[in-house]
């Protein structure tokens, strides 16, 4: 890649003239050693996982194999859609798609991890709910795909796109950047304003912890992609109405690799701490181990 830090990337678009997508698809190609069409068909059958996942979960009520989660992307999708909703049925829409692409994930359906599993409702959410309000064809959503990717490279190879490693402030917080960062280009915006949402969005999210109930990707994982969906919407905008983050988004994602080394194993991933461990998540924690060996003993009586 020509490029190893955002500003790097600014500058090379601004140089050739060019958007975050155009420089990431070439470098990309590259690269891989696979030509420009390739890796275009290639990202583009990953937008397809993408929106049926998402069209999947929208109107299932299948619960995940645990029996933790489940249905709350239809009840959301249902709920926004109603006069007296708080928020506009579109954002709503991006929230409710973050949800099911999420839910999706945790009943072992067919994702995309973007960056990971973890956070893969948010790009969906977004990507999909623009995609129907804005009217916008498949070729143009892939555009959106290489420039969120481009932002993700740089994020993993300076900081943490794992809660094991970073928290979620990884996970979500790298998710909710990407997704920002490209919808500002997918909207016409600049190179630069796609790098400033980024940091807008990145420092609001530093510091948030990984603390799944019982190690599984759903409590509260799946929530956190709905409201990352909403906080890429807001970021997006405020980037493109010209609102800058005073920090430079390549010192924000130092300072999340900074949070993420300092934070105490207990909130990286293990469910030893936060969430995990209140009364309510110990309860979870020993019914699922109970469920589990009810699972096991019924295994074994079926196998004599």
């Amino acid at each position: 890649m020509r490029f190893s830090s955002l500003k790097e990337l600014a500058v090379v678009c601004e140089k050739e003239g060019k958007s975050i997508c155009d420089i990431m698809l070439v470098d990309q190609a590259a690269e891989s050693g696979r030509s420009i069409e390739q890796e275009w068909e290639k990202m583009k059958a990953y937008y397809g996982i993408m929106k049926d996942a998402a069209a999947k979960g929208i109107v299932s009520e299948k619960t995940s194999r645990s029996g933790l989660t489940g249905g709350d992307a239809k009840r959301v999708h249902e709920y926004t859609r109603k006069p007296d909703a708080s928020l506009e049925p579109f954002t709503g829409l991006a929230m409710a798609y973050a949800l099911a692409v999420s839910e999706v994930n945790a009943s072992m359906g067919r994702i995309v991890a973007t960056p990971t599993a973890g956070s893969c409702g948010v790009i969906p959410g977004v990507f999909v709910s623009s995609q129907e309000r804005f009217g916008w064809d498949d070729d143009h959503m892939v555009k959106g795909l290489f420039s969120a990717g481009a932002i993700g490279y740089i994020i993993a190879n300076n900081s943490f796109i794992s809660g094991a490693e970073g928290g979620c402030q990884a996970e979500i917080g790298s998710a909710i950047g990407m997704a920002a960062g490209a919808l500002v280009e997918l909207k016409g915006g600049t190179p630069a304003q796609a790098v400033h949402a980024v940091g807008l969005a990145l420092k609001n999210t530093l510091g948030l912890i990984c603390d799944p109930v019982g190690g599984l990707v759903e409590i509260p994982c799946i929530v956190r992609n709905g409201f990352g969906a909403v906080n890429a919407l807001a970021a997006a905008d405020m980037a493109l109405a010209g609102v800058r983050s005073a920090i430079p988004t390549d010192e924000v994602i130092q300072v999340m690799l900074e949070v993420g080394s300092a934070m105490p194993e207990t909130y990286r991933e293990t469910a030893k701490g936060g969430l995990a461990q209140t009364p309510t998540g110990k309860q979870i924690i020993r019914q699922l181990a109970k469920d589990k060996k009810k699972s096991t003993a019924s295994k074994k009586e079926d196998t004599t």
